[in-house]
C-alpha cells in the first residue's frame, strides 16, 4: 500500500505536491460534538507558513485552510473531515533547469529509481509543502487532546554548533517560544541562532539543528506493547518529516555513557499518585506512557537546496553542476516545529483512541 496514510483510530490521509493545485487531508476518526472552525486550523498553519520572517523562506502563500466536509455547525459530525490548503505562489520556471539533473541531498535520485517519473517543480510529494495539511490535522488532533488535558509544544534547543538552555522543558509557554522568530525559548541563545543563520544565508549555504517537542498531561497507559509502542510509532511519525535524520527521547543517546544506577529514573508517591523522581525516561517505559511529559528531540538537516553550485549528474549520468533556484529557507528549524507539534498530536490523539476503545471493550 502506498504510504499516504497515518493513524489507526485517528487516521489521516493526505495528497498533493509542492507546486500542484493544492494539498489536501481526510481525518477519520474524530468524535462527533468536538468544536471546529477555519479559525482552530489557522494559528499553526501561520506557524508554518512560508514569508513569515527574514530567515525563512520568501515564498508567499496564504496558507487560508477550506473544510469541506465533517464539520456542521460549528461541530465535528464523527464522520471523515476533508480540509484542503490551495498553492497560489508556485514557481514552477525556478526549476526548469534541474528537470534532468539531480540535486544533492535531494529524493530526485530515488523517485526515479522507485516510479521512472517525477515531478521535479520543488520536489513534488516530497515537498515539505505537503506537511501544511499535516499541521491542519495536527490543529484538530490538539482540540481533541486539549479536551483531556493534554497540550503539546516544540521549539528550537539547536541551530548548528549553538545550544538553548532549557531547565524544564515542561514549563516552557507558547508565549516564550514565539517571542522570537527562530522559535527559541532561551533568548540569548535565540539571538545567536539567526545572526548564524543570516551569515549561513549570505554564503548561499544552509544549517541545520535540532527541535524538542513535548507532550504534557499525558495520563499513563497510551501505547501499546512490542510493535506499537508509543515511542516505536513517536519516531516514525517524526521520521516522516522530511529532513528528518535522527530522533531521541528522554536521555536520549546520553544513556550510551551512563550507568543503570545514574539512568534509572525511582518511583515515587507524590500529589496523590505514582511518579518518578527525574525524567530520563521521556515519559515512556516499554513503549508505554508513564505519566510524566514526552519528551523527544529531532535532528534536522541543512536545506539540501542551496544556491551554491554543486557537483552532480544529469540522468543520463552526465557529468554536470547545479545551482538550485528558488525561494528555500537557510535553515529549517523555526517552521519545522509546528510540524512536528502536528506529527506528535496526531500519533497521541490516535493512542489515546485506542486506549479509549480498549477499557470500553473491558468494561
Amino acid at each position: 500500500m502506498p504510504g499516504n496514510t497515518w493513524g489507526h483510530s485517528f487516521r489521516i490521509t493526505t495528497a498533493g505536491e509542492s507546486h500542484g493545485p493544492g494539498n489536501v487531508v481526510i481525518i477519520d476518526g474524530v468524535p462527533s460534538g468536538l468544536e471546529l472552525s477555519v479559525d482552530d486550523l489557522l494559528p499553526d498553519l501561520a506557524r508554518r507558513r512560508p514569508g513569515q520572517s527574514s530567515i525563512v523562506t520568501q515564498r508567499k502563500e496564504a496558507d487560508q485552510p477550506r473544510i469541506l466536509s465533517g464539520v456542521f455547525e460549528g461541530r465535528t459530525t464523527g464522520t471523515s473531515i476533508a480540509i484542503l490548503i490551495e498553492n497560489t505562489d508556485q514557481r514552477s520556471r525556478d526549476y526548469s533547469d534541474i528537470q534532468k539533473k539531480y540535486r544533492p541531498g535531494h529524493a530526485d535520485y530515488t523517485f526515479d529509481a522507485k516510479y521512472g517519473f517525477r515531478d521535479y517543480r520543488g520536489g513534488g510529494r516530497s515537498s515539505a509543502r505537503e506537511t501544511t495539511v499535516r499541521v491542519a490535522a495536527g490543529a484538530v488532533a490538539k482540540k481533541l487532546l486539549a479536551s483531556v488535558g493534554v497540550e503539546v509544544l516544540g521549539y528550537v534547543v539547536q541551530v548548528g554548533d549553538i545550544r538553548a538552555s532549557i531547565n524544564d522543558p515542561a514549563n516552557i509557554s507558547l508565549d516564550q517560544v514565539e517571542a522570537n522568530m527562530v522559535r527559541c525559548p532561551d533568548a540569548k541563545a535565540a539571538d545567536q541562532m539567526i545572526e548564524l543563520i543570516e551569515r549561513v544565508r549570505s554564503e548561499r549555504d544552509s544549517i541545520g539543528g535540532v527541535a524538542e517537542v513535548v507532550a504534557t498531561g499525558v495520563p499513563p497507559g497510551w501505547g501499546e506493547p512490542v510493535f506499537d509502542k508509543l515511542k516505536a510509532d513517536l519516531g516514525k511519525a517524526m521520521f516522516s518529516l522530511p529532513a528528518v535524520v535522527g530522533v531521541e527521547y528522554g536521555a536520549g543517546f546520553a544513556v550510551a555513557t551512563a550507568r543503570g544506577s545514574e539512568n534509572n529514573d525511582h518511583f515515587v508517591y507524590r500529589g496523590g499518585r505514582i511518579t518518578t523522581d527525574s525524567n530520563r525516561h521521556g515519559g515512556m517505559l516499554g513503549g508505554i506512557s508513564s505519566g510524566t511529559p514526552i519528551v523527544l528531540r529531532c535532528a534536522v538537516k541543512p536545506t539540501s537546496s542551496i544556491p551554491m553550485e554543486q557537483p552532480t549528474v544529469t540522468q543520463d549520468g552526465e557529468a554536470t553542476t547545479i545551482s538550485t533556484k528558488g525561494r528555500h529557507d537557510p535553515c529549517l528549524l523555526p517552521r519545522f516545529v509546528p510540524m512536528a507539534e502536528a506529527m506528535m498530536a496526531l500519533t497521541l490523539a490516535d493512542h489515546m483512541l485506542r486506549q479509549r476503545a480498549m477499557a470500553a471493550s473491558e468494561g
